[in-house]
């Protein structure tokens, strides 16, 4: 195996720590080690770390400090925000998208199965939800509409905006997921008339475990969490402050430099699109040519297995994933794939390639040299041409 480092593509499964994040992390794991609800100087210089951190997260989505909550990450986010809207309201529709993260679709599948009414609604071709799809399922009993603003696995971008839209006119909660978004394309609570919002640190060069749902200022959910008075008394929980306090400066660094690396990354995405299409036969883009992540390119291959090329991939310290990480090791097709219509297959044949700020072009070279000979290898060995 190459002993050099890993040439790595899989910036959507986790993003490396911002040597920035780690800077800002470090005094809360060596000797800031107070407890933020304490009385004393060392408990103040906690809490203070959490309060810049709450204002360096709101700026990156345009929201106010008071209307950011610390969470434990994106999963934990979304299940506050759908399971702590149902509870508040205490039944009653739900309206969300067959292709949401599983932290959303398993929070509403356990709500459907507790006495509430959940819609999942289909996206076309491109993985694309339907507007006036949204609109014409709405009913009186409809409290809340959850779509996510970008694809985890293929990048791409829903009308978020013209949802969010409809859910205001209507008088119905809005939530949208931003994990896969957040510090990579433009994230306007305002814009996108969100009353919640969910983002988690390590997809944007954050630390793992620390993330925060935006909750509009009067917008009433139930906590998810019941213990101390932590976060005014919605999250209960010791604060993971060097987590928060990394969280904070990743989001302020990720939203500086958001524009430039936003169009460097398009730039070698769609050099990586071009030369697979036209390099490998039988290959396909999952997910629309324009509305997509810039670092993201999802591809299916027939007559392939995506995990097995994936793993000889990494024999050659190439690291790409065979769908959401947060899928992985199961040997279900990719649910955002068959409901886009792919065959199971074509979607167990899939690849996703995701980057990040430290991918080269040389790099993305080395990666649309080897992948061409791996599809063949998999396809002189496959029994199913």
């Amino acid at each position: 195996m190459d002993s050099k480092p890993a040439r790595y593509f899989d910036y959507a499964a986790t993003a490396p720590l911002n040597p920035g994040a780690l800077k800002a992390m470090l005094p809360y794991l060596e000797n800031g080690y107070g407890n933020p609800s304490g009385m004393y100087a060392q408990s103040r210089n906690a809490k203070k770390a959490v309060e810049t951190a709450r204002r360096q997260v709101a700026d990156a989505i345009n929201a106010k400090p008071e209307e950011i909550f610390f969470t434990g990450g994106g999963t934990e986010s979304d299940n506050w925000a759908v399971k702590g809207a149902a509870y508040a309201n205490g039944g009653g529709h739900i309206i969300t998208c067959a292709t949401e993260h599983h932290a959303l679709l398993r929070a509403c599948e356990y709500l459907a199965g507790h006495g509430f009414d959940v819609t999942f609604l289909p996206v076309d071709g491109d993985g694309l939800l339907d507007p006036d799809d949204v609109k014409n399922a709405i009913r009186p009993d409809t409290f809340l509409i959850s779509v996510m603003l970008a694809n985890n696995e293929t990048g791409a971008v829903q009308p978020a905006r013209e949802i969010g839209k409809i859910a205001k006119e209507r008088g119905v909660l809005f939530h949208t997921d931003a994990v896969a978004a957040a510090g990579h394309i433009k994230t306007d609570v305002g814009e996108l008339n969100a009353d919640m919002l969910s983002v988690s640190a390590h997809k944007l060069y954050g630390p793992k475990g620390a993330g925060a749902l935006y909750i509009k200022n009067g917008v009433k959910i139930d906590p998810l969490l019941h213990g101390g008075s932590q976060e005014k008394n919605r999250r209960a929980g010791t604060e993971n402050v060097a987590g928060i306090a990394g969280f904070g400066k990743a989001a302020e660094l990720a939203l500086a430099e958001m524009e430039a690396e936003g169009g460097r990354e398009t730039a070698l995405r769609d050099k990586i699109i071009n030369d697979v299409l036209n390099l490998i036969p039988d290959s396909r883009l999952n997910g629309p040519v324009k509305n997509r992540l810039p670092g993201n390119a999802s591809f299916s291959f027939k007559f392939i297995e995506g995990a097995s090329a994936a793993e000889l991939l990494d024999i050659k310290n190439i690291c790409v994933s065979s769908g959401s990480a947060c899928s992985a090791g199961s040997d279900a097709p990719s649910h955002v794939l068959t409901a886009m219509g792919l065959p199971v297959e074509l979607a167990r044949g899939s690849l996703r390639v995701t980057l990040g700020r430290y991918n080269t072009e040389a790099e993305a070279d080395v990666f649309l040299r080897e992948l061409p000979l791996i599809i063949k290898k998999l396809r002189d060995m496959s029994p199913l041409i």
